[in-house]
């Protein structure tokens, strides 16, 4: 086992980061002024997008102002929550010890970015000939929807950065691909009587189970038809269902029910055609249920687009993170990132950074010393480019 170690500094920033509660339904913005306070004194220039009720926000700031190009080193601030889990610490503790840092977020993402704001004198000293950004973004972990934001921003604005690397977990491999994630909600409109009057009612529980079947039955097509493309753990788009609610007693046809499903898609597999499948099925059922009451139907909801990650061959982001990991190899990790999103953006994007992702959204969540120490290798590499 490698004995290696980050600098105290940057150690110290990613336990600073950890001991901040971010999860996704809470404020993050006690560690983004964290970060802007830190920024603001080595006079670094900010940018500062919000949601809607201004709980949240995102930070985008250059290093380097005024000069070309440049990379982003994008992270997620907030966290999936620990409610449930069996922690045998403090999920905030950030606790050193048996060669890791524990804690919520340690892994997924908080170890990232703070090796990465330790590095901010550093790499203003150096002068680099092309600007450096940071994008710390805000509900990822719920869809991807803060980095959207600030995206927009920086479009509006006419910034243009080159290249980005999203520090997300891959054990410090280029990743060159993800999956895309594409959530529905289903609400089903029923007509709700006494259970002994089944006749008289359209019973939404027993409409959407049919297409709850339907989803299943796409799911088994792909398994058995699609393509594979090898690298993925699972290497075809797949389809669940995995919320379903409805019904209020056992002798009364329920007028409500609600599923959500997703499909998990290849790169370059039509997830709309998927959906248009569901949406169509669903639309065949209609006319039973309004002949018994014009109000019954279905509704379909988009509650998460997470858009598929395919890095081009000989992509320039991935060039750069092979050099400064100093490999040729490349990986394919199967969670989502907002890699899709900035590459939408006209953005070179990879995916790297330190830890793995069976030791995030877990029970003792936590990032090895040794992978903190190669991601600073990793980014102190960064500052000996001349040419990107």
């Amino acid at each position: 086992m490698s004995t290696a170690t980050p600098s105290p500094t940057g150690l110290a920033w990613a336990q600073r980061l950890v001991r901040l509660n971010t999860v996704s339904h809470a404020s993050n913005l006690a560690l983004i002024e964290t970060i802007a306070d830190h920024l603001r004194t080595l006079g670094v220039p900010l940018r500062v997008t919000w949601d809607d009720e201004r709980r949240k926000a995102n930070l985008f700031a250059t290093l380097g102002a005024g000069k070309p190009g440049g990379v982003i080193l994008s992270g997620h601030t907030d966290t999936v929550p620990w409610d449930g889990q069996a922690w045998s610490r403090d999920p905030l503790s950030a606790q050193v010890s048996e060669g890791r840092l524990w804690g919520r977020g340690s892994a997924d993402m908080k170890g990232f970015i703070g090796l990465v704001v330790a590095r901010s004198a550093a790499w203003l000293e150096a002068d680099l000939p092309f600007a450096l950004h940071y994008a710390f973004s805000f509900d990822e972990e719920v869809g991807c929807f803060g980095v959207r934001h600030l995206i927009k921003d920086l479009q509006e604005a006419g910034v243009a950065p080159r290249l980005c690397i999203v520090g997300e977990p891959t054990g410090m491999l280029p990743a060159v691909a993800h999956k895309g994630v594409h959530r529905w909600r289903c609400r089903v409109k029923g007509h709700a009587a006494h259970s002994s009057l089944t006749p008289s009612a359209v019973n939404a529980v027993e409409a959407g189970a049919r297409v709850v079947a339907r989803i299943a039955g796409l799911a088994d097509e792909l398994r058995a038809r699609e393509p594979r493309q090898a690298g993925f753990d699972v290497p075809y788009s797949t389809a669940a269902v995995c919320v379903v609610d409805g019904g209020i007693a056992d002798n009364v046809v329920p007028e409500d029910c609600r599923f959500h499903y997703e499909f998990r898609d290849l790169p370059g597999a039509d997830v709309r055609a998927l959906q248009r499948q569901v949406a169509d099925y669903a639309a065949t059922l209609e006319p039973a249920m309004q002949a018994v009451d014009p109000a019954t139907g279905f509704r379909f909801e988009p509650i998460c687009e997470i858009p598929a990650f395919q890095a081009p061959p000989g992509d320039p982001a991935v060039q750069l993170a092979q050099r400064l990991a100093g490999t040729d190899a490349t990986t394919l990790v199967a969670f989502g990132t907002e890699a899709g999103l900035f590459q939408r953006a006209g953005i070179a994007t990879v995916v790297c950074g330190p830890g793995h992702i069976a030791q995030a959204h877990q029970a003792d969540e936590y990032v090895t010393l040794e992978q903190l120490a190669r991601c600073e290798t990793f980014l102190d590499a960064l500052a000996a480019q001349r040419t990107l």
